[in-house]
Parts: structure tokens; C-alpha cells; sequence
């Protein structure tokens, strides 16, 4: 899955595996598959009863440690095969209500006799067969015994359909499960689920899915488990005129009349049949439904498709150009060749993540895979090409090889993010992507792993059940700590990752402290990670678990003390040095003017602390020459220090004075980081007097910076060539404005009057994000109207989302409201988008409030409606939080928390805890350091 708003740790892991040459490869194993005798019961679909009520026996008959009241499934029968026919209806019936009907049959092994079958089933209904019973159990070879069926039942809260057996399954045997069913086609974004568009003045409705993590149960009965891979026939009935896919190739397509019992009569429709799938996991299905268009590259069987207009504008053509490429590029990095005949790629209107990894049909948020040289800013190119190359990697990195279960799931989603990294180098080997690693990915994850709250990368299988709690898995640590497999089409845990590095270790003779499994393991079975300390007066060199509150209690016990094992590359005042490994000797001791700098290129997953005399040498080499020190590393000593100031390591007034040198700085990394690391003393001030000051300083550093770029584009007449140049100037421009700079706002201003006045927006797409929301913030109700109307008028992706994130930008707080309103209301913004644009209300110092009000007053609401396993929960329990710095907000925070203890806080259950430290460690901080921050920011500001 894409990260869209998640990030991880494995990288970072990813970076010191690299860091000691440790090379891994795929090492292919075959598998055998046995000849399926599963058949299709081929109803058509037409069921001609109503599902019936299935209830659970009586508590009397039940208790608590059945296994139905179990969120595991047991091991004792085991998938093999699936034959599964749907028929989603893309017009609603007489009630309003969009279905699906389907039929379903599982061949299944059964290791272990049991009287018992469990399989997952989430809001279906069930028909009764030919027997009576909405289940029906037969064997696959003549002649093997049949026990009868007692009672069928659904145990909702589990997510199971219990098959109650009159005798015990034979061990060894083979056996069929057939059911025919009936699930509501909602806009829920899961499962099997809706998606709407307007084209030409027409409503047109999708059938698409989004299985993972534990929502596949909702489209079809299965065992719903990663471990439990199988393969799978397919088949799509649909409407003429439509189009459907699923992860094989299509082999089959027919049109047959159905006879639909309802007021419509006899429907004429289409029956697509498609070839049958590797054997895979429930989660990486897919299956959709819609009247789209598609390009195609038939040299390699890949396919884009999207809505015909997005289609004949050409806004498939980038990603079509860079699939192929990339896809051979990864075969060729992996040693292993793509393993499917095809790869269709489909950008939906509404998605609820940047993209999902399906094999052989992933599926992608617009804005992920769409691509208008007229719209789309560089930025929105960089993400099509690491979004793109990120699924690609997962062909093989979760499809081909799979976690066993889900709290492995850094497994998948590591690799995944460190490859979207080398995919998109492969495709645009001029952005020079690979450093932007450390910004995207590593120091973002270091600000979440820094929480006592944290938690390790592989846990304990007993310790992840519920799907609520597995949806929680999907978070900053699990995206950015890494792995490359080595079983094909099977199942892994992280110690077989270990086993085949050490391999490839051996292999290449690289001279490791200890074995990989002993190094590694310090750092996926504990949670966070050191804070390194180098005396350069001594050359001792030191570590301790960094933490941001310092006082806070660590709860999680830690198998290693919270030591790692640390690979140490390092520079000595200009010249890099051999790697070491952290331990105690003088390696690192020097005298006179020299100076230390660890952490070359940021390989290791560890922060650095200095001696103060040391320190002082790198500020002075920053004012003096900066340029003396790699790019990534001026990045990476502005977020250490600010970082290390937050934990009390050193003071924050000596973290500002790693900006003072910005002034002459034009890289985008270090202003990047500075700016993300300055967002914190934004949140903190901007309520209180320290704002003034601090806006006077940054003026007077970014002044600079943006009068370079007015010159180097010729008064904004043209945009920078290079990739990161370009992030750098809308930087200027987005810091300029933010701090009033009167030429920039003057300059957002009269773009936007333009536009308005003319109806010619003559902006470039990459700095539209910031002038359109520098002017909506300057201007008033007419500005705002003006983008709501384009926003509401406009098909393209790119633009409706830079249009919808600059109408969070207002002032006017009437405004904000009536767009909070909005919000939650599907006709004005997307489901998808619905708690992302909470959140940007929130991000906005005047719409912070209104945020949290609105989110406390409607929080049952929000719960039900969209999704209590929502992913975007996290996100928004965040967002609307992450200014709380008095006790006043925490107290709020507490009350939120237990005022809606009944109703639940779902995935975002670890946010919420999290929020409530962050908020005490706000208020500490807040009262350690603002008088010193306010004297620093008046004396720099007049200097």
C-alpha cells in the first residue's frame, strides 16, 4: 500500500544494512499446485428469496472461549482454491440501496479433524441452498464421507460465518464450501465498494475494491488471513458498456440474459471470466466494475486505465512511459522476474490510501497516478513516480512473498518504501530522488519513534487481533525500519530475512561485529532508537535510547536494554573516514581546529550529539564555508539539533543558531529542514508573543532566498530547471508570504486578482499550492468563493486537491466553519477526503479551534460513518491536536478520551494516547524555554 500520509522506520534499517554492504536477493522457490475440482453452483445470481436472519446459539450453548469468539482463525483447514462469481448492480434497486449478489465455493484441506468450519464474513447476507441451509459442504473425491451441516450462523463481532458440523471433517481430506450471498455496493471504501464521477452531466458509478488489511470478508467469505494463500477463478458480471477487471487476464467474456426479478425484467449483461491467480493472500484481490478507458503498452501487457477524459487528455501517458521501465529495472535489481502475465494500473475518484498493491491490478487516489503537464507541479510528478515504483516493488515485496501475519508487516511495506526510492531514480535519474529519503522518510518517522508511545517493528502475534488493531499497523514506524525475502508464492517472518542476509553477507566477505541476526534484531524487536553522543575532546563515544520527553515513563520492556548495535560513518573536518561500529576508544578524538561529523549521508537510523566545543566547530563551518559539509548532513545537524534540543539534550536557543546560517544558504534540503523543524515553534507561538519576533527573524533569513529566485527565474517569469531548485523556490515563496513579507504577498495577490479577473490562470502548476493559499489567506469572502467554484467545476486531480487544501487557508472563520460543514458532507468533498481536509482546517491557527469543537461535537458521527477501523483516524486525532500545548487543551484532550470510551476510538486508539503525551511535553516545553526563545528571536531579528 501506498503511504500516502504514513511513513516508517524501516528504511532506516534499510540505510545500515546498506551500510555494511549487505547485499540480499530473492531466492526462488517452486510450488506445486494440485488441480482444483471446485465448481461454480452458476445460479446466475438470483437468489429469489430474501438473505436470512442467521443468529449465534444462545450464551448458554456459547461460551466466551469457543473458537468463533476468537479473532484468529485456527490452522486446522487450510485454503486451496476458490471459484467466486459477483454481480455488483451500478443502479440502485427500489430502496436506493447499491448491491452485489455472488456466489462462492472453497476447496479446502483439512489438517486436523474438527466438527467445525470458520470462515470470515464482514456485512454479507447469505441464501439458503438447494438444502435449506445457507451453506453447503461437499467433498472433492468421490467416495470421501460428508458430515451433515447442524446450523449455520454469523458471529458478527468476530467476523466469522460458523459452519456447525453433525460429524468431524476427515484429516487429510479435501472438501467444498459453497454459499450464495448478498453485500451492500456502499461508498464505504472498503471491501467491495462504490466510487462515483460525474461525466458530461452524468452520474457514472464504479464496483472497486480495497481489501486490505481485513476487508475482503466483506466482498466474499474467506479465510481472511495472509497466511491463508490461495489461488483464484474469477468472474464479473456487469452491465453492457462496462468494462471489468480483476488480477488475472481476462480468458472468457459472454453476454447472457439474466432473468433480474425485479421491475426491470430481463436484463441483458456481460460474464467475464478471468485466468486464475497465483496463489496469493485474500488481501491483494481485486475486482472492478466501470465504464473506463484505458492506454496501453502492448509490449509489456500494461495497462492504464482512469475515466475516458482523464484517458484522452493524456493523463495516463507518464505513468504508462515509466511502468514499463520500472518494472524491469526491479526484475533486474530482485534477480526474479515479474511472475505475472500482465499489470493494469487504475486511477478511481475515490480511494482510501495513495494506492493499493493488488497483483496484477493495483489501484490508485487520482492524484497518485495522473499526470497534466498543464496541473500537475513537479511535486505531483515526484509522488506518480514514487507512488508507482513504491506497488511495483510490492509485486514482489508482499505479493510474491508475504508477511504471516500482520505484525510483520514492516516487512512489506519497508522494502517497499525504500524501493520506491531506487524505482523512481530509475525513472528520473536527474531528480536525484535517493537523498530525499532522509526528509520524506527518515526524519519524519524519528519525530513518532521518539514517543515512549511508540512501538516496536515485529511484535508479537498474540499482541495484533482485532482488525482494528492491525489497521493501527499501518503507521509512520512500519513504512520508513527493511527486508528482501526469499520464498516464492509463501509466507515469511522476519528471522528468514536475517538467515538469507547473513547468506549474502557471507557471500561477499564483509566483517560484521556480530552476526546479522544479532545486529538486526536490535533494532526490529524494540521500539526508537539512540541518540549517539562523541566526545571529540576524549573520543569516547557513547549511546542512550533518545526519547523527546526525557521524563517520560517507557512502559514497553526492551530485550536489549535499548542498545543497538551501531554502524558509524564519519567525517573529520572535511574528509571522510572508515566505518566503525559505536564503542568506547579514541577513534574519534581531535585537537586543534579539526572537527567530527557522524552519520555520513544519514545511513544509520541514530541521531548525533556533539561536545559543545565540537559543536561550536560545525556552527562556525556552517557560517563559514557550509558547503565544507555534505548537503543531507547540513540537513540532518538543523533537525538533530532542534530534535535534541526538544529531548533537553542540549538548549533550543543552541538548535536556532543552526538557522543563522540559512541566510546564505540556497540547497533545498537544509531549508526544508529547517523549515519542518520550525513548524514546531509555529504550533507553540503563533498564539502567543513570541510570534512577533519570530516572524521578524525569518523574514530577514528567507529575504535572501527569495530575492535569488526572483532572480533566477527573471521576476517569476520561468521556474528553476533542477528538481529540488524547483521545491526550493516554492519554499521562498511559501516562507515569505508566511511571514509577511509584503513583496510576496503583493505577488500571490495579484496572481490570483488575475486569474479572477480574467479567467486565465496563468500560474505555474508548482507554485499554485502557495499562491493559491497565500491569496485565499489575504483575501476574503470573494477569493474563497472564486476557488470553491473552480474546485467544484474542475475533473482534474491535481488541481481539485491543491484547490481544496488552499480553501483551508481563509482567515475568516465563518468560512472555515461552513467548510467543516462541508466536509462531512459526501456531495461537497469526497469521502476520501473528508478527514484530510479536517485536518488542513486544523493546520490553520485560526481553524484550529473550530477543528477540534467541530470533531468533539460530531465524534460518534464521524465514527460511524466513516469507518470505525478507519486508517484516516490517526491522522485526524493528530491533526486537530498537534497545537495542544496548555493544560487547559489537555484536560480537553482527557475528557475527549473518556467521554468516548463507549463509542471507541477504532485505529486511532494509539493517536489518541499519543496526542495526550504529546501535549504534557508541549506544556513542559513551552514552560522551559519560551522566555529564552523570545530574548533569542528579538536580539536575531535587529542583528
Amino acid at each position: 500500500m501506498a503511504k500516502g500520509f504514513f511513513i516508517s522506520k524501516a528504511v532506516g534499517i534499510v540505510c545500515i544494512v546498506a551500510a555494511v554492504g549487505a547485499v540480499a536477493t530473492i531466492i526462488a522457490l517452486s510450488v506445486v499446485y494440485s488441480q482444483e475440482k471446485a465448481k461454480n453452483n452458476d445460479s446466475n445470481l438470483q437468489p429469489t428469496k430474501p438473505p436470512p436472519v442467521t443468529k449465534p446459539p444462545s450464551p448458554t450453548t456459547a461460551p466466551s472461549n469457543q473458537p468463533w469468539n476468537k479473532y484468529r482463525l485456527r490452522t486446522n483447514l487450510v485454503p486451496w482454491h476458490y471459484n467466486v462469481t459477483l454481480w455488483p448492480r451500478l443502479t440502485p434497486d427500489a430502496t436506493g440501496k447499491y448491491i452485489f449478489t455472488g456466489e462462492s465455493s472453497v476447496e479446502f484441506h483439512c489438517a486436523e479433524a474438527t466438527n467445525l468450519i470458520l470462515i470470515h464474513s464482514h456485512k454479507l447476507g447469505y441464501y439458503p441452498l438447494s438444502n435449506g441451509l445457507s451453506a453447503r459442504l461437499t467433498a472433492v473425491n468421490d467416495g470421501d464421507t460428508v458430515p451433515g451441516i447442524e446450523s449455520v450462523w454469523l458471529q458478527n463481532e468476530t467476523q466469522y460465518l460458523v459452519v456447525q458440523l453433525k460429524g468431524d471433517l476427515t484429516k487429510g481430506n479435501y472438501y467444498i464450501l459453497e454459499t450464495i450471498f448478498e453485500g451492500e455496493l456502499a461508498d464505504d471504501l472498503g471491501g467491495f465498494y462504490r466510487s462515483e464521477y460525474t461525466e458530461n452531466g452524468v452520474k457514472k458509478v464504479i464496483a472497486t475494491t480495497q481489501m486490505e488489511a481485513t476487508d475482503a470478508r466483506k466482498a466474499f467469505p474467506c479465510f481472511d488471513e495472509p497466511e491463508m494463500k490461495a489461488t483464484f477463478d474469477i468472474t464479473l458480471i456487469h452491465d453492457l458498456g462496462t468494462v471489468a477487471l480483476s488480477n488475472g487476464k481476462e480468458i472468457g467474456q459472454g453476454t447472457s440474459r439474466l432473468n433480474y426479478k425485479d421491475t426491470m425484467g430481463d436484463v441483458k449483461v456481460l460474464k467475464t471470466k478471468f485466468e486464475r491467480t497465483e496463489r496469493m493472500s485474500t488481501y491483494l484481490l481485486a475486482f472492478i466494475v466501470s465504464e473506463f478507458d484505458f492506454i496501453q503498452d502492448n509490449s509489456d501487457d500494461i495497462r492504464i486505465f482512469a475515466r475516458k477524459p482523464a484517458i484522452a487528455a493524456g493523463q495516463g501517458d507518464y505513468a504508462l512511459n515509466k511502468t514499463g521501465p520500472m518494472l524491469k529495472f526491479f526484475e533486474e535489481y530482485y534477480n526474479y522476474s515479474y511472475p505475472l502475465p500482465k499489470s493494469d494500473q487504475v486511477g478511481l475518484p475515490d480511494f482510501p490510501f495513495g494506492a493499493m498493491e493488488n497483483w496484477g491490478l493495483i489501484t490508485y487516489r487520482e492524484t497518485a497516478l495522473l499526470y497534466d503537464e498543464e496541473y500537475s507541479s513537479n511535486s505531483d510528478k515526484e509522488r506518480i513516480a514514487t507512488v508507482i515504483a513504491h506497488e511495483l516493488a510490492h509485486m514482489w515485496f508482499s505479493n510474491l512473498v508475504t508477511m504471516r501475519w500482520w505484525n510483520d508487516l514492516w516487512l512489506n511495506e519497508g522494502f517497499a518504501t525504500y524501493g520506491e526510492y531506487l524505482g523512481a531514480h530509475q525513472a528520473e535519474p536527474t531528480w536525484n530522488i535517493k537523498d530525499l529519503i532522509v526528509l520524506n522518510d527518515v526524519h519524519r518517522v524519528f519525530a513518532v519513534d521518539a514517543l515512549a508511545s511508540s512501538h516496536p517493528l515485529s511484535s508479537k502475534e498474540e499482541d495484533i487481533q482485532k482488525p482494528a488493531q492491525i489497521n493501527e499497523l499501518f503507521d509512520t514506524i512500519t513504512y520508513s525500519k527493511t527486508y528482501l525475502k526469499a520464498f516464492a508464492f509463501q509466507n515469511t517472518v522476519y528471522t528468514d530475512l536475517w538467515t538469507h542476509l547473513q547468506m549474502a553477507v557471507d557471500a561477499t566477505g564483509t566483517a560484521l561485529p556480530q552476526s546479522v541476526n544479532n545486529i538486526m534484531n536490535t533494532w526490529v524487536l524494540q521500539m526508537g532508537f539512540p541518540v549517539v553522543t562523541i566526545n571529540t575532546a576524549t573520543g569516547d563515544v557513547s549511546q542512550k535510547h533518545f526519547l523527546l520527553d526525557p521524563e517520560s515513563v517507557v512502559t514497553t520492556p526492551s530485550p536489549y536494554n535499548y542498545e543497538w548495535i551501531v554502524p558509524m560513518r564519519w567525517m573529520k573536518t572535511g574528509a571522510v573516514q572508515g566505518l566503525t561500529w559505536l564503542e568506547t576508544k579514541s577513534v574519534m578524538k581531535v585537537t586543534g581546529n579539526d572537527w567530527v561529523l557522524a552519520n555520513i549521508d544519514v545511513a544509520g537510523y541514530y541521531r548525533v550529539n556533539y561536545d559543545q566545543a565540537n559543536w561550536d566547530k560545525l556552527l562556525n563551518a556552517l557560517n563559514t564555508n557550509h558547503e565544507v559539509i555534505p548537503v543531507i548532513n547540513r540537513a540532518q545537524l538543523v533537525d538533530d539539533a532542534f530534535n535534541l534540543a526538544r529531548a533537553k539534550i542540549i538548549q533550543t536557543v543552541q538548535a536556532l543558531e543552526t538557522t543563522t546560517y540559512l541566510n546564505n544558504e540556497t540547497a533545498y534540503m537544509p531549508w526544508a529542514s529547517a523549515i519542518n523543524n520550525l513548524d514546531f515553534f509555529y504550533l507553540m507561538f503563533d498564539r502567543s508573543e513570541v510570534y512577533g519576533p519570530m516572524q521578524d527573524y525569518l523574514r530577514k533569513q528567507v529575504t535572501p532566498l527569495f530575492l535569488y529566485y526572483k532572480d533566477l527565474t527573471v521576476n517569476w517569469a520561468d521556474v528553476p530547471t533542477g528538481h529540488m531548485d524547483q521545491y526550493n523556490e516554492v519554499n521562498a515563496i511559501s516562507l515569505a508570504c508566511r511571514t509577511d513579507l509584503q513583496e510576496c504577498q503583493e505577488l500571490t495577490t495579484t496572481w490570483f486578482r488575475d486569474w479572477m479577473n480574467t479567467g486565465v490562470n496563468k500560474i505555474h502548476p508548482n507554485l499554485r499550492s502557495t499562491m493559491y493559499c497565500n491569496a485565499i489567506a489575504t483575501g476574503g469572502a470573494a477569493e474563497w468563493e472564486f476557488a470553491w467554484d473552480k474546485f467544484k467545476n474542475t475533473s482534474i486531480a491535481a488541481e481539485v486537491d491543491k484547490l481544496r487544501i488552499a480553501l483551508a487557508c481563509t482567515k475568516q472563520a465563518w468560512l472555515l466553519n461552513r467548510y467543516l460543514e462541508y466536509a462531512l458532507n459526501p456531495n461537497m468533498i469526497r469521502k476520501q477526503d473528508a478527514m484530510s481536509t479536517i485536518v488542513y482546517i486544523a493546520n490553520n491557527v485560526i481553524g484550529q479551534s473550530l477543528a477540534w469543537d467541530f470533531v468533539r461535537a460530531r465524534w460518534s458521527y464521524i465514527f460511524s460513518q466513516y469507518g470505525s477501523e478507519s486508517n484516516s483516524f490517526p491522522n485526524l486525532i493528530n491533526g486537530v491536536t498537534e497545537r495542544f500545548s496548555t493544560e487547559f487543551e489537555l484536560q480537553q484532550l482527557k475528557q475527549f478520551k473518556a467521554d468516548n470510551a463507549e463509542v471507541g476510538f477504532g485505529s486511532g486508539t494509539l493517536a489518541l494516547d499519543q496526542s495526550i503525551e504529546r501535549t504534557v511535553a508541549n506544556i513542559k516545553w513551552i514552560a522551559e524555554n519560551k522566555n529564552n526563545v523570545l530574548n533569542w528571536f528579538i536580539a536575531e531579528s535587529k542583528s
